[in-house]
């Protein structure tokens, strides 16, 4: 009788948004250049560092184009003794003509409501669409994974997008995704197996994420 063969070990990517900016919670900065991180927004940086650093496990950082992800995942590589690679699916959702307004503004546009509650058919003026965007978000993370059998990799991006890969994870309607809560600088780590993909965790920001483990 043959040997069974084991099971491969799963991928772990660790979903990681970027900090706080100056702007979050008021304005819709989309890809719009020249964001960093605030001061807040550097502390929680250095913060998700350190607890990622302590799993003693991560082979790779990756990171959207945008500045405040690549700031995000600076301390993060360095913690880690790795070097960003910066992967343009991981970038923010293209918001079209609607980046950089502020939010209290566009609440009050009718489009709002179909964002909110049915943003499958949402397309950004002269932007992306969400399923675009999900699909785009989606196809990334299985590449990366792809490219690091059984290890743990980070991948830093921004709200809308990891709101999107966890929902298609675990299965949830695009329609759904807003319900999903992303804080900045939290962790959402996704278990890519050959059975499909498992949530292992999502807007993690205090627990050990040593605690992380396919069952």
């Amino acid at each position: 009788m043959p040997p069974r063969r084991r099971p491969a070990s799963p991928t772990v990517v660790l979903l990681v948004r970027h900090g706080a900016t100056p702007t979050t919670g008021t304005v819709l900065p989309g890809r719009a250049a020249g964001l960093h991180l605030s001061d807040q927004g550097t502390a929680q940086a250095e913060h998700a560092a350190a607890r990622i650093a302590a799993l003693g496990t991560v082979r790779a950082v990756y990171a959207s184009p945008l500045e405040r992800a690549r700031d995000t995942a600076a301390p993060i590589a360095k913690a880690c003794r790795l070097r960003t690679r910066v992967r343009a699916g991981l970038n923010e959702c293209d918001f079209g003509r609607w980046t950089g307004r502020k939010l209290a503004e566009l609440r009050k546009l009718p489009e709002w409501s179909t964002v909110q509650h049915r943003p499958s058919a949402f397309r950004f003026p002269d932007g992306e669409s969400f399923a675009e965007m999900q699909h785009r978000m989606v196809t990334t993370l299985a590449g990366i994974a792809a490219d690091h059998p059984g290890e743990t990799v980070v991948a830093v991006s921004h709200a809308d997008p990891i709101k999107a890969a966890v929902a298609d994870a675990v299965g949830t309607h695009l329609d759904l995704f807003q319900r999903i809560v992303v804080s900045t600088c939290s962790v959402s780590a996704l278990a890519y197996t050959p059975g499909g993909v498992v949530a292992l965790s999502v807007n993690n920001t205090g627990d050990d994420l040593a605690r992380l483990v396919v069952s």
